[in-house]
């Protein structure tokens, strides 16, 4: 146990900025550190980290637990949040855990997921046409954030124009998965954001449960496996999980990938030089990109 007096403080902007030094000191002087302001062990070496995540000791159920600390009233402030976020996959342990992942691999597969491509690849020209020849632009703003949202609700048969609202109604959810403790009305926005986004899938399900489309929403709605299929609150719960939490980290994927190559401008020369270099993984399979001699260099207009 570590008894260094390094502070983490997972909101400070100047750590935001640039993580790896603070995780360097961790990982050399307090492997396990124990956070008095996240009121929580922090592990920062792979090994630990692995055994940690692979064994039977810990549980993924965080919420659970939170929720039932609050006083009954607060529980109240919060109902949306209790009967959703706690019937995501990732908060579940088996069994509840194996039968929703069991269900979700039936539309989730390889090959469903490949029969995107086309689509990713109109989103992206989408994007980088919109971009045009301006020298400057907001990449978050303009690529990295919309590219993986409008994916996403590509699959689920969420409309484009719709695109604000979810941006918004994520990022106020987020301010309850990933903020600081201290961030103000966190919950009452997050709250509503969950009502918010609940009822606009409950009215999508419907709509679906009556004229099916090409889409995994349909397929979600109408799955059945040995007489189990999801229920009306798993499935919405399912479709917020999917637009949250799968957008947010390609963002930053996106962008930090950028930032990488604009901080080793060799790799990005050969990048310039042979996009093919660009591969996309498919359960283990690395797949060349024909369609990345677009993006690039449209993205590196600007750099």
């Amino acid at each position: 146990m570590g008894t260094s007096a390094i502070e983490f403080r997972p909101e400070d902007p100047a750590f935001l900025a640039d993580p790896f030094p603070v995780f360097a000191r961790l990982r050399d002087d307090d492997p396990c550190h124990w956070s008095p302001r996240l009121k929580s062990w922090v592990l920062t070496r792979y090994d630990d980290v692995k055994r940690v995540c692979l064994g039977q000791e810990m549980s993924s159920n965080r919420l659970a637990p939170f929720f039932a600390t609050l006083p009954s009233q607060a529980a109240g402030r919060v109902a949306s949040l209790v009967r959703y976020l706690s019937l995501w996959m990732v908060f579940r342990d088996p069994p509840d855990h194996t039968r929703l992942r069991r269900l979700a691999a039936k539309v989730f597969s390889v090959k469903a997921m490949r029969a995107m491509r086309p689509s990713v690849e109109a989103i992206t020209a989408h994007l980088l046409d919109a971009i045009g020849e301006r020298e400057t632009f907001d990449f978050i703003a303009a690529f990295a954030g919309p590219l993986p949202a409008l994916v996403i609700m590509e699959l689920l048969g969420v409309p484009r124009s719709e695109l604000a609202r979810v941006k918004r109604l994520s990022d106020d959810i987020a301010l309850f998965i990933g903020s600081s403790r201290g961030a103000g009305e966190k919950y009452a926005s997050a709250e509503s954001a969950t009502q918010e986004m609940a009822e606009f899938f409950r009215s999508l399900i419907t709509m679906r449960r009556a004229a099916p489309q090409a889409d995994v929403l349909s397929e979600l709605v109408h799955l059945e496996d040995g007489g189990d299929r999801l229920t009306e609150d798993e499935l919405v719960a399912t479709c917020i999980l999917l637009l949250f939490a799968g957008h947010e980290t390609t963002t930053n994927h996106i962008a930090n990938g950028l930032l990488a190559l604009m901080r080793f401008p060799g790799e990005q020369r050969k990048l310039r030089a042979d996009p093919s270099l660009a591969q996309w993984s498919t359960g283990g399979e690395a797949v060349s990109d024909p369609g990345a001699r677009q993006g690039p260099a449209g993205i590196f207009r600007s750099v």
